[in-house]
């Protein structure tokens, strides 16, 4: 049937270009192609002004325009922003040292070392957005459907053809696309700030590691937004779940590795004459490492890492054997996308969980009318 309506627009515009060029006959008057082409798109442009857009790219400009000028996106913006410029001016003070070079090989990829150099004084970049990240995914989206559900208009937004999950799900994507383009903006900001002040251009497989960093970066900041949605539908009062999002975030980042070491700590193998030999401490390494993983800034760091540095070949403790007649060379692209590709399916499966666990609440919660 919309087949069929797309058709008999057509034959209508049509039938009004005709009609135009048998007026300019009658009048004696010459028309060329693209005359009547042009009278044509004036006359069909109200009824194109006319058509309504889809209720979920509505709900999306709104999320975004409400994101854009609220002011704990512009705190947030600031801050990031401060810390954008610091990791900066480290990472060119550092830049070709050989502290922050490393290997000979790692000394072929000059350019990403602007996103990993440090002195000590500041961190690096990576480690700012592996802070900051989450408070931003958090400041979007813990009061994304109860601040609606307290003001009263959500009722009203429900009560109008629009399908219910597409508030969710605008919401999310609205929030998701402000943080993509700060992101990516930041990212360009430093990638053309270094090129100014260095002059030595980065080549095609930096420029691509720096564009997966930063799609990372994004993937990563969602998970914590999907967190804070997640505690929104679930919370009736902004504060509660603002507070459960910062308690969860604080827990990850903080005080879980800090149990998972000292557990560690007390069930360490003892030292020995034969310890190592048998391949127990690095099993016990191995496990000690695959816990830290539940934690997606672990997750994150992994990941960054590999891609940011090409030399990094393992991310876990490795044998002399597998160490023996290894040429510290730096690794394509594609090999380090398989070293981190756990890490990456951690992160995608955690956001994928969290957004389902969100759909469901909201699709199963009461809304009323104040």
């Amino acid at each position: 049937m919309r087949f069929i309506t797309v058709i008999f627009k057509k034959v209508n515009h049509m039938e009004k270009l005709l009609d135009l060029y048998r007026s300019f006959a009658e009048r004696g008057r010459r028309i060329t192609w693209n005359q009547a082409i042009a009278s044509l798109r004036r006359l069909i442009q109200p009824a194109r002004r006319r058509e309504p857009l889809h209720p979920f790219w509505v709900i999306v400009g709104r999320e975004m325009s409400d994101h854009i000028r609220s002011w704990r996106f512009i705190i947030l913006l600031a801050l990031i922003s401060l810390t954008c410029f610091g990791s900066l001016y480290t990472g060119l003070s550092n830049v070709g040292t050989p502290k922050a070079a490393g290997t000979e090989a790692n000394k072929a990829f000059f350019f990403l070392q602007l996103f990993t150099a440090t002195d000590g004084t500041l961190p690096s970049f990576t480690v700012f957005l592996n802070f900051l990240g989450p408070l931003l995914g958090i400041a979007l989206g813990f009061d994304a459907i109860n601040s609606e559900l307290n003001r009263g208009t959500m009722s009203r937004l429900v009560s109008q053809p629009v399908h219910r999950d597409y508030v969710l799900n605008a919401k999310f994507v609205g929030s998701l696309l402000v943080m993509a383009t700060l992101f990516f903006a930041l990212t360009l900001l430093m990638t053309g700030l270094g090129l100014i002040f260095i002059g030595v251009p980065p080549t095609a497989s930096e420029f691509v590691r720096i564009l997966a960093f930063t799609l990372l970066t994004v993937l990563y900041v969602a998970f914590w937004l999907n967190i804070a949605i997640l505690f929104s539908v679930r919370f009736r009062q902004p504060a509660t779940s603002a507070l459960c999002s910062i308690a969860v975030w604080l827990f990850l980042a903080v005080f879980y590795p800090i149990l998972i070491k000292l557990i560690a700590k007390a069930l360490a193998p003892q030292p020995g004459p034969m310890a190592g030999f048998d391949g127990s401490a690095a099993d016990f390494q191995r496990t000690v490492i695959n816990l830290l993983r539940f934690a997606p800034g672990q997750l994150y760091s992994d990941a960054t890492t590999t891609l940011l540095m090409p030399v990094v070949r393992s991310l876990g403790p490795l044998t002399m054997e597998q160490v023996a007649g290894a040429i510290p060379n730096p690794l394509p692209l594609g090999e380090s996308i398989l070293i981190v590709w756990p890490q990456l399916t951690g992160l995608i499966a955690a956001t994928v969980g969290c957004f389902v666990l969100s759909y469901i609440a909201f699709m199963r919660k009461e809304i009323r009318a104040r």
